[in-house]
């Protein structure tokens, strides 16, 4: 089969990646063997190159966000049969999806509903169940009832963004002035151009001067965060966390890393990636959240759409089509 590989340690780079043949893989206990229909690009494929893994052997098959048709199930899976549709959020320190055929966790998992294509399955993974694991696991949103998203046209701030609404809250989110049209369909309650006012005078001045009870980070930076939280707030960062927090605001920080269930070692952990997928297909298939696929790539043009991501050429999500 062909694959999307990082041939050798020193292959840093996205001009270095490189399509070859690989042998096909046999599904182990727990696994099942996946022809790949579709696989989603996320900023997290590309970084990893550069930063390299110290669990890879070469030549590694890079891909995380797998759609497609199980072709074969290792011993011990019953869940699922030779034939099902289905997708899943894999584990970054083994061989991925960016090949014809891919070995997955059966466990990680869902089946695909009817009416999601393999294209918005696999754009819906990553970006995706990032936003869901925020809002739904780590946050409380008992007594939300404002949030901040950044980045709203990115992946994850569009999904989290969809998210909320359908959860009922009231929506901000920072999104400069040429994406806010792009943003303008996923009804937020606020678009604030970061580059043209103080985000934190804004949030204040739209919450009444309290702040807003919920904020999702996905572009870093914190405590940027820390004096737009109301009493009793919630933050939480898909990248790094504030250093330090002012106990008299009874805040509550969270870290999130979605791709850490799979290296936690905790079966549990593993499976709640399945729960998780299969619960944003659902809402997927009832049309409350989209994950807004703006072009479909050939396997071709893959390193091609890492490099658009990387410089931050891209609305939307990108996603290859395999044959």
């Amino acid at each position: 089969m062909q694959a999307f590989v990082v041939p050798t340690a020193t292959s840093r780079t996205i001009d270095g990646l490189v399509w070859q043949e690989r042998p096909v893989p046999t599904p182990g206990a727990g696994e099942v063997l996946i022809r790949t229909r579709a696989v989603g690009l996320n900023p997290v494929d590309y970084k990893v190159v550069e930063e390299g893994v110290a669990a890879w052997t070469f030549p590694h098959t890079l891909g995380l966000d797998v759609a497609g048709v199980i072709q074969q199930v290792g011993p011990g899976v019953t869940a699922f049969q030779p034939g099902q549709r289905v997708c899943g959020h894999g584990n970054l320190a083994v061989n991925g999806a960016f090949a014809e055929s891919v070995v997955a966790t059966a466990a990680a998992l869902a089946p695909i509903p009817v009416g999601v294509s393999f294209e918005q399955a696999a754009g819906s993974l990553c970006a995706g169940l990032t936003a869901y694991q925020a809002l739904f696991r780590k946050a409380n949103l008992a007594n939300v009832r404002t949030v901040l998203i950044h980045a709203g046209a990115g992946g994850v701030g569009s999904m989290a963004l969809q998210l909320a609404k359908a959860a009922g809250k009231r929506v901000l989110t920072t999104v400069s002035a040429g994406k806010q049209a792009f943003v303008a369909p996923l009804h937020p309650d606020a678009c604030l151009d970061y580059r043209q006012v103080n985000v934190t005078r804004e949030v204040r001045r739209l919450t009444a001067g309290h702040g807003v009870d919920l904020v999702v980070n996905t572009i870093g930076h914190p405590e940027k965060d820390l004096p737009r939280l109301a009493y009793n707030g919630q933050l939480v960062c898909v990248l790094d966390t504030p250093t330090q927090v002012d106990p008299a605001q009874a805040l509550t920080v969270s870290n999130l890393d979605l791709g850490g269930a799979h290296r936690s070692g905790d079966p549990a952990q593993v499976a709640d990636l399945g729960r998780m997928t299969a619960d944003l297909l659902a809402r997927v298939a009832q049309k409350q959240v989209d994950p807004l696929v703006t072009q479909i790539l050939t396997p071709a043009d893959l390193g091609t759409g890492l490099q658009r991501i990387k410089d931050h050429r891209v609305v939307g999500k990108l996603v290859v089509r395999f044959d």
